[in-house]
């Protein structure tokens, strides 16, 4: 199955049914699916073929989402770039990836020449909202490209996370969205045509979210921006049933003042994903919300669901007295291999800690034209996650911390992320990030840098007393810094080494 197989499943199942929803219109799926006929030919008609690559520069947007699916219609690559993504970010990916068509919103009109200067591969550009565009596509045969299946060819070059440099063109194939959207349906069964809010960039884990649901006739709603108050509007209005989020919107979500005036009832899934979450705000969230919230681990380069935290389990670790389960990412999802592996490429037993590494149909076919990262990768006949975790005697996996986040202190090793669980715990704090700086007698020292609810206030010194009582003096922050806002990438991960890099100036640690 190609992923335009998908969408085409749901257009004869449910034609009349909307598949875009841009909050005050809709267009259902016999018109996406004509849409995509005329976007696919067109690019063709362009020149462009199997191994060519296609990019959409685009805020959400119902317009941008049909051209992505008339992207690999047309048997193109599909090469996402992130419209929050700074601009010289999203040349450096137009050109790795070596994009030949651009679709772009009118909002980018003014970065069109540097654009063009810049990424010299760019033969033909279209602005999706304007009216030229429908003169294109009017242009366009109607009649859909019969392409052979292909299922070892590349769909789309997601971007690695870029949190620690350059992002990596990620080659994932209709293989692996087949084996992701087999593991979406096994974990989350589909009884209805779905509702999904697509709040975050649909050129991440949002759009691939919505893939395994267009089989099913879902319908995507899309918004222009993360406001709190409009998304937890939006729920109720539209009847969500889906919504993936990362989890410091959820923190945001959690302090609006309107979070408990709403209705929240269809929701079925509500997916949390990218980083570590406070166990106390995920609590708050299943009170919130119902026992819905759900969990899955992955990476750009092995497709969303390596694990899976349904909501059953959720309930079942509150009801148990195993609320420790809450720090876990679920267990291992079917169709996949996952272990814990030592430097030297050994696999070990059930509670000792090592690097999580995955095997199976969800794992990319490589980097896009780096063989060395790819090696460097895919070391022992794994793919190494870069994360830090731990399998308990239950099946249930733990991640510790990034590979490249952990803290050396005085001969020690210091998880970030569970200082962070103990300080998120405090009611005054809104979100964090622990921290490894210089310090002469220490070699690193821990430092938390955290970011208040509004209006709430507390002390260092509280705080550091806190994380002591809670794990002891070895692992507190020996200092905090409070912060307005803590930088968070496009996709709502918080960049440490965006933090780190003023304490490092000169030093030999690598940021």
């Amino acid at each position: 199955m190609r992923l335009i197989d998908y969408f085409d499943r749901g257009a004869d199942l449910y034609p009349d049914r909307h598949c875009l929803h841009d909050g005050t219109r809709g267009w259902t799926y016999a018109e996406v699916r004509g849409q995509t006929h005329r976007v696919a030919n067109g690019l063709l008609a362009a020149g462009l073929g199997s191994g060519s690559k296609a990019a959409v520069y685009s805020p959400n947007h119902a317009a941008a989402y049909a051209c992505l699916l008339g992207i690999v219609r047309a048997g193109v690559t599909w090469a996402p770039v992130n419209a929050r993504n700074a601009l010289e970010e999203n040349l450096y990916i137009l050109n790795n990836t070596d994009v030949e068509f651009l679709f772009y919103h009118s909002s980018f009109e003014s970065s069109l020449p540097r654009i063009r200067e810049a990424c010299p591969k760019i033969r033909e550009v279209a602005c999706i909202d304007a009216p030229s565009f429908e003169v294109w596509l009017a242009a366009q045969g109607e009649a859909a490209p019969d392409l052979p299946d292909d299922p070892d060819g590349v769909v789309f070059l997601a971007s690695s996370g870029g949190t620690t440099g350059r992002p990596k063109g990620v080659q994932i194939t209709n293989r692996n969205i087949e084996t992701m959207n087999s593991i979406f349906w096994a974990s989350m069964p589909v009884d209805r045509p779905p509702v999904h809010l697509m709040v975050a960039p649909m050129t991440h884990a949002a759009g691939v979210c919505s893939f395994p649901l267009l089989a099913f006739g879902g319908t995507n709603i899309f918004m222009g921006t993360a406001d709190p108050g409009g998304i937890l509007a939006a729920i109720e209005k539209h009847g969500v049933t889906h919504i993936y989020m990362p989890p410091t919107l959820i923190y945001m979500l959690l302090a609006h003042p309107d979070v408990r005036k709403h209705d929240y009832s269809s929701l079925t899934n509500l997916v949390y994903a990218s980083a570590p979450m406070s166990v106390d705000k995920l609590v708050e969230a299943i009170e919130v919300f119902g026992p819905v919230l759900t969990q899955t681990y992955g990476q750009a380069e092995a497709c969303m669901i390596c694990t899976f935290f349904s909501p059953k389990d959720h309930v079942e670790a509150l009801q148990t007295n195993k609320r420790h389960r809450l720090a876990s990412c679920g267990r291992i999802s079917p169709l996949v291999r996952l272990e814990v592996m030592d430097d030297q490429g050994k696999l070990l037993p059930r509670g000792e800690r090592g690097e999580i590494v995955v095997r199976g149909g969800l794992v990319m076919a490589g980097y896009y034209n780096n063989p060395k990262a790819t090696e460097e990768a895919s070391a022992f006949g794994w793919h190494h996650t870069g994360d830090i975790g731990v399998i308990d005697a239950d099946g249930f996996v733990y991640i510790v911390d990034r590979k490249k986040d952990m803290i050396i202190s005085g001969g020690f090793n210091v998880f970030p992320s569970e200082v962070e669980q103990v300080l998120w715990s405090h009611p005054a704090v809104q979100d964090c990030a622990v921290i490894g700086v210089p310090d002469d007698k220490w070699g690193e020292a821990v430092k938390a840098v955290v970011e208040m609810k509004p209006g709430a206030t507390a002390t260092a010194e509280e705080l550091i007393h806190l994380a002591r009582e809670k794990l002891g003096g070895v692992k507190a922050p020996k200092s905090v810094d409070f912060i307005a806002a803590l930088p968070r990438s496009p996709v709502g991960k918080v960049l440490k080494k965006n933090l780190r890099e003023a304490y490092w100036v000169g030093r030999d640690r690598k940021i």
